[in-house]
């Protein structure tokens, strides 16, 4: 099969070049077509039930986290004429500003006042006009501060702290709008902060997801550069020869362009994990073409024949390579069985352009080489290199002489490192990405400090019955008054706001404006207050937000603090069983209510799909990494047919994993999406390694049978430690990029694959051939020689008549 592959590519190399060109071209033009996802991105599965209750939420009530605010810390709002008036105006542009549904300030507050004559409740603007002397901004404070429903929402009269809450209309809010809305209202924010010297704080779901969104595109324009950067000055260094470090980053990034239109093409986006892809192209990508360029030079220097070593390289190496993408390829793969859609586009996306990259590697090196000027030996000395070839002495020696010493120290990192997971925490938070550094997460801090946060968090209840929210004189509402009491014990939250906070509101305006009436009114008077707002419309806006249409369910909206996914867990052990008495338990007759007229209290919002999404991607990525595992064992298995090599195979690419979950535990690394992707990629990359010192070593073994196990290992070791040796460096340095991440989760990610692949090519250059030596002679040469249901071409003396 390989051989024939040979012939067809080197036989038909113009027609191939120029199909690959005209086909890279029309993906350029698709590529161009990507873009970046501005909608939240589903974790969660459709059918999961805390979706399912989410998803019923959101057409009752509305899409949650669309407020973005802006927050500071000052006196002299209420102390300079000019400074307020400024806000106020602020204000006004704001509310005009396109795709902004509304904004609440202190500038902009509406009272609610009782109209006696026309019996009802009117909202009017506290403001009909800006004030212009101290002596009337004084009776404005004076009115807000008598105003308890908007302290702890809009005002903090403890800190005096206010800030400015900013609602986007839902289209807006899920579009690429959103960032050219959010920089024109930090554009005339900014302005205001400049002129009165003032530091404002903003934060609100839109606003993070926004600076997210750019942040994904800064740094996939960075990582590509980086790593085309870093692999060309390691080709450079390494073959000392330009067509060798032109072409290969040519043909990866073509990988790269074919990767962006694969986006497009399947009607993807970019999102967090997708904007890996490109670079992890070219980083992965580059081996491919190490590996074809050394087996070329290698055998261009045994017998002078450009086409025959072309032949023999693709023969040869071509089964390698195929083999190796192919458990790199599982790596990704396995995303896809993890039904989240973020995770199956990544797998989808990187696992088909792993193998596209080596299909065009494999195609165009060949056709490429095979239409330069043949090597000179100035070109091939880096196969001799001093240091390199010093290196491959060392391990040959050491894995012959002093197996038992690598054993001892394997084994001591092993428990070491069991020790290590000990101490692992599966533990997210909503911008745990975010270095602590970075201005949203200092000013998400701000607001959780003074106004309790700013992430969505929403309580929903289900009266089981029309009109249930007003019925049963009030009991629904008494109940309710009792939940925002529990609600409020807890610091992580914000002020409540619900259909009871609108009622005390209309309380105090029916005592006309006395602060004190700010409570759940009596029956009597609930009846009154009911009377003044009897009309429906009138009803319907002051309770429309919190109430659907049939009166049977409502809501308790609050903003939380990002306390991260375990103390998440344990607050909500708390309050479930704690709202669920409240509603349903009675404590005159110490019974519960019957199961058909029992309140269904539902905890949920965007911040809690999140952290839920977060245990559930915890928990399939695990499952992903044992598919992975299982995969590429039964792959080895099918090559070797021996359950013995299997674990020969899989044991030097498990051990390094095993160290970096131990690092992670004594470097207190969180397990989280974004750090467990590292393993099922890291296992598929780091077997590359073993596939390409077995399939060399089987090859040796079956041409050269009457040689010794010692022999052939020794054989096996200088033919590919090159490779290995050049292809660890190019991963491990290429991988080090993504430190450079604005994320902490792609920053991990980098770092620690980085060093698990380093550990891991080590571990297949010496612990791999100490097994195999250490395995009774006879039967690890018997399981080799043997033929296994993948072919592996050796023919290396064949001479093809290629023109």
């Amino acid at each position: 099969m390989w051989a024939a592959l040979a012939k067809i590519i080197l036989r038909n190399r113009f027609i191939l070049l120029t199909a690959i060109i005209l086909l890279t071209v029309f993906m350029g033009y698709k590529a161009s077509k990507v873009s970046i996802a501005y909608s939240w991105t589903q974790v969660l599965p459709s059918d999961d039930s805390a979706n399912i209750e989410y998803e019923n939420f959101k057409k009752q009530f509305g899409q949650d986290g669309t407020v973005m605010v802006v927050g500071m810390q000052t006196d002299a709002l209420f102390s300079n004429v000019s400074e307020f008036n400024d806000w106020y105006d602020l204000t006004r542009a704001v509310k005009n500003s396109s795709g902004i549904q509304d904004v609440v300030s202190a500038a902009s507050i509406y009272k609610l006042v009782k109209n006696d004559s026309l019996n009802k409740f009117q909202f009017l603007p506290l403001l009909q006009h800006k004030p212009v002397n101290q002596h009337e901004l004084d009776s404005v404070k004076k009115v807000v501060y008598s105003l308890p429903f908007y302290d702890g929402f809009i005002l903090n009269k403890k800190t005096g702290a206010t800030l400015m809450a900013i609602t986007f209309n839902e289209k807006a809010v899920n579009s690429p709008r959103r960032v050219a809305i959010v920089d024109s209202l930090r554009n005339k924010i900014d302005a205001f902060s400049k002129k009165y010297n003032v530091d404002m704080h903003y934060s609100g779901m839109p606003y993070i997801r926004t600076v997210i969104s750019r942040k994904i595109m800064n740094e996939m324009k960075l990582f590509l550069v980086l790593a085309a950067l870093i692999t060309g000055i390691i080709l450079s260094l390494f073959f000392r020869s330009l067509f060798p470090v032109i072409f290969p980053l040519i043909i990866v990034m073509m990988g790269v362009v074919w990767a962006l239109a694969s986006l497009t093409l399947f009607g993807f986006q970019v999102t967090v994990l997708t904007v890996i892809i490109p670079p992890l192209i070219i980083v992965i990508g580059v081996p491919n073409s190490i590996l074809l360029l050394n087996k070329y030079h290698t055998e261009y220097s045994k017998h002078q024949n450009k086409m025959r070593a072309l032949s023999t390289t693709i023969r040869k190496i071509g089964v390698s390579l195929f083999l190796a993408n192919v458990t790199t390829a599982i790596g990704f793969a396995v995303f896809c069985f993890t039904h989240s859609q973020v995770l199956f586009e990544f797998g989808l996306i990187a696992s088909l352009n792993v193998m596209s990259t080596y299909i065009i590697s494999l195609i165009l090196i060949p056709i490429i080489f095979s239409l330069l000027p043949s090597p000179k030996v100035k070109h091939m000395r880096h196969l001799e290199r001093k240091n390199t070839v010093s290196i491959l002495s060392w391990v040959d020696r050491h894995t012959q002489q002093n197996r038992k010493t690598i054993y001892v120290i394997a084994a001591i990192l092993v428990i070491i490192s069991a020790y290590g997971i000990t101490r692992i925490e599966a533990i997210g938070y909503v911008v745990d990405d975010l270095p602590k550094s970075d201005p949203v997460y200092a000013d998400m801090r701000y607001f959780e400090s003074r106004f309790g946060g700013v992430l969505p968090f929403e309580v929903k209840i289900d009266t089981r019955k029309p009109n249930g929210v007003f019925a049963n004189e009030g009991k629904t509402l008494y109940k309710l008054e009792r939940l925002e009491k529990l609600l409020r014990q807890y610091p992580i939250f914000s002020h409540p706001l619900s259909v009871l906070e609108g009622i005390k509101y209309a309380n105090q305006a029916y005592h006309d404006g006395e602060s004190k009436y700010f409570i759940l009114p009596t029956l009597n008077d609930l009846q009154s207050i009911s009377q003044f707002a009897q009309e429906a419309k009138q009803k319907q806006s002051l309770f429309k937000s919190f109430i659907d249409s049939t009166k049977q369910f409502t809501r308790v909206d609050i903003q939380m603090a990002d306390i991260g996914s375990i103390k998440m867990k344990q607050v909500l052990a708390e309050l479930i069983p704690r709202a669920d008495s409240i509603f349903n338990y009675s404590a005159a007759t110490k019974s519960w209510a019957p199961d058909s007229t029992r309140y269904k209290v539902s905890f949920t919002g965007s911040c809690l799909i999140f952290l839920r999404g977060n245990d559930f991607l915890v928990s399939n990525l695990i499952e992903s990494v044992i598919l992975a595992v299982v995969l590429i064992a039964l792959i080895m298995f099918l090559l070797f047919m021996s359950l013995r090599m299997v674990i020969i195979a899989t044991l030097p690419s498990l051990i390094p994993l095993m160290i970096t979950l131990g690092l992670m535990g004594f470097f207190n690394i969180h397990l989280k999406p974004s750090t467990i992707l590292i393993f099922s990629i890291a296992f598929g990359i780091s077997s590359d390694g073993t596939m390409y010192f077995l399939t060399k070593y089987k090859q040796e073994l079956k041409r050269l049978p009457k040689m010794t196990i010692s022999e052939v290992v020794s054989l096996a070791i200088r033919e590919t430690g090159v490779s290995m040796i050049y292809t660890a460096i190019i991963l491990s340095f290429g991988f080090m990029i993504f430190a450079f991440s604005g994320f902490g989760g792609t920053k991990a990610l980098g770092i620690l694959i980085s060093v698990t692949l380093l550990l891991a090519y080590c571990s297949n250059l010496i612990l791999l051939p100490s097994f195999m030596l250490a395995m009774e002679q006879r039967q690890l040469k018997k399981s080799l020689s043997e033929e296994g249901l993948i072919e592996l071409d050796d023919n290396d003396d064949e001479e093809d008549d290629i023109p």
